[in-house]
């Protein structure tokens, strides 16, 4: 059984659980798509570009002696795009309205984010 199907229902949870949620997506932190619910926005770009501001994210937290990556929100006047860790190999992307509770949406995300990382870091069943 691939894991897709179970960070799937994870997105469509975090939808349920935040207001003005957009889409959501799961890559890996090279900018490959693992799961997402996104309608109206291209995955594979925002896959590459998630991995391209996390790579500069990581630099930034390095350089200020702020310790390893762990999330990184962007506002814009439209809305918010929030990429948080999941384990050691993926990224979780969140798109919202701008009228979304941010403490909510990281409340949410951070807590989907660990249970995606569980399961992209897991060991393959055989």
């Amino acid at each position: 059984m691939t894991i897709e199907p179970r960070i799937r229902d994870e997105l469509l949870t975090l939808r349920g659980q935040v207001r003005h949620f957009q889409g959501g997506m799961v890559a890996s932190a090279d900018g490959m798509v693992i799961a997402h619910d996104l309608a109206d926005i291209e995955p594979d770009g925002l896959a590459a570009l998630t991995a391209a501001a996390i790579g500069v994210a990581k630099r930034l937290t390095e350089a200020t002696g702020q310790g390893a990556f762990e999330e990184s929100l962007t506002r814009g006047t439209d809305g918010y795009i929030a990429a948080y860790s999941a384990g050691r190999r993926a990224v979780l992307t969140a798109v919202t309205g701008p009228d979304t509770n941010v403490g909510r949406l990281h409340l949410q995300a951070r807590r989907a984010a660990e249970r995606i990382g569980a399961l992209v870091d897991a060991p393959p069943r055989r």
